[in-house]
């Protein structure tokens, strides 16, 4: 590849066979600040590009820096939101600049504390040993559709107090919401124009926001102990959230909750499977749990890419990049970047010091990391200690988006063993 054939890394479909680290590896070394065309893809019209970030020390310092990178200009979604829908996007906490995103915080951090969030920790190990025994005496799973799939939905619905007959909706707004550029999981909707709907816009998400208002009113006349409750009641120094931002809170947890883990699960179950020294150590030395949670979160990142928009002219990597500009942080580069991590495409259960951005850094680190990690904790001490001799069997299939790192698709085999 020459100077001037710059990788594309904006197309969905180059994440149909996972990550691509050669075209990362060469952007690292050769342009770790590149511009990218925004070309017309299937129903979607051309962009105006954007500049990708692919540098793990870059990528730190757009995220840890709101006043030169801003969430709420032009939000954080690689594709631009139509105009009439950004001013209803901009409520979103993730897509909100400090101060405001601040006091957001604030009043949503006081619900969703580990002491509420570990309340759940017992649940989620059963159903975590509950899943694992569906399908244990089979010897062969498809691991999203039989076995990860529910989990962090159900999960997610225990914890923010949603019905058992309404959690399936989660499943089709996520599925509708993060799978849009996915053939299997888009089902596109046009305006009176023939312009293809955005999944985050207002008309797109009536039946959502229609559910949240519902289902807060509910929580205020029959309050629980549960995370919609809390939200519905929250306040700090005297203020509650409006009605838009709990709608807002309730999409961001509805799918960002959900597709995290969700994206997480199969990814490091593959790469155990993909690496069976590794999952030997493990069986051997459970101690290394903790550290082998964060090897799965770098090596497969749930988490693609987040946008942000330059609030000014600004020189990044010796790249100019002027005031207004798309600016793209790939966190799916970033955590194999050389210059952090020794020999980054190694999966090392015992890497030491590993300081992986999949939940994010600056501002908006993950609010849910701490739930995300109990999941994780909870499904991977049952199904890595039962399900041995982990291997793949067939062809993986990964989701079609340049935002979410998704496996849709993997056949494995396995000895199964009796739970400890």
């Amino acid at each position: 590849m020459t100077a001037t054939e710059v990788p594309d890394v904006f197309d969905p479909r180059r994440y149909a066979s996972g990550i691509p680290h050669a075209d990362f590896a060469w952007l690292r070394a050769n342009a770790p600040v590149s511009w990218q065309p925004e070309h017309a893809i299937g129903d979607w019209p051309a962009g105006p590009g954007f500049w990708a970030v692919t540098g793990y020390d870059d990528v730190v310092r757009v995220l840890r820096s709101p006043g030169e990178f801003s969430s709420w200009l032009g939000a954080t979604q690689i594709r631009d939101p139509a105009p009439a829908d950004l001013p209803f996007i901009r409520r979103m906490m993730l897509n909100l600049d400090p101060p405001e995103h601040g006091k957001l915080r604030r009043i949503v951090s006081r619900a969703f504390t580990p002491r509420r969030v570990d309340r759940f920790r017992a649940e989620v190990a059963a159903r975590a040993r509950r899943l694992v025994d569906a399908v244990a005496e089979r010897g062969e799973c498809d691991v999203p559709p039989d076995l990860t799939d529910d989990f962090p939905l159900l999960n997610l619905a225990d914890l923010m107090g949603v019905p058992e007959a309404d959690r399936r909706m989660l499943l089709e707004w996520t599925n509708r919401i993060i799978g849009y550029q996915d053939p299997e999981h888009s089902e596109v909707v046009r305006d009176a124009d023939g312009r293809p709907l955005n999944p985050r816009s207002p008309a797109m998400l009536a039946d959502m926001f229609g559910y949240a208002r519902e289902l807060a009113a509910h929580k205020r006349r029959h309050p629980a102990d549960d995370l919609m409750t809390a939200l519905a009641t929250a306040e700090v120094d005297g203020r509650r959230l409006s009605g838009t931002e709990l709608e807002m809170f309730f999409f961001l947890l509805s799918v960002a909750g959900n597709d995290t883990v969700r994206s997480a699960l199969p990814g490091g179950l593959r790469a155990f499977a993909e690496h069976p020294g590794q999952h030997r150590l493990l069986l051997e030395s459970p101690e290394l749990l903790e550290r082998a949670i964060e090897e799965t979160l770098r090596y497969h990142p749930p988490v693609l890419s987040f946008r942000r928009t330059a609030t000014t002219g600004v020189e990044l990597a010796g790249q100019a990049i002027p005031a207004g500009a798309k600016v793209v942080v790939f966190h799916c580069s970033a955590n194999f970047d050389p210059a952090r991590f020794d020999d980054p495409l190694r999966f090392d259960i015992r890497r030491d010091p590993n300081e992986q951005l999949s939940f994010g850094t600056g501002p908006h680190v993950c609010l849910g990391a701490h739930f995300a990690r109990l999941q994780l904790r909870a499904f991977y001490s049952e199904a890595l200690w039962r399900l041995r001799d982990l291997h793949v069997t067939g062809p993986v299939r990964h989701l079609v988006s340049n935002f979410i790192n998704g496996i849709k698709h993997l056949p494995v085999g396995f000895t199964a063993v009796r739970p400890r």
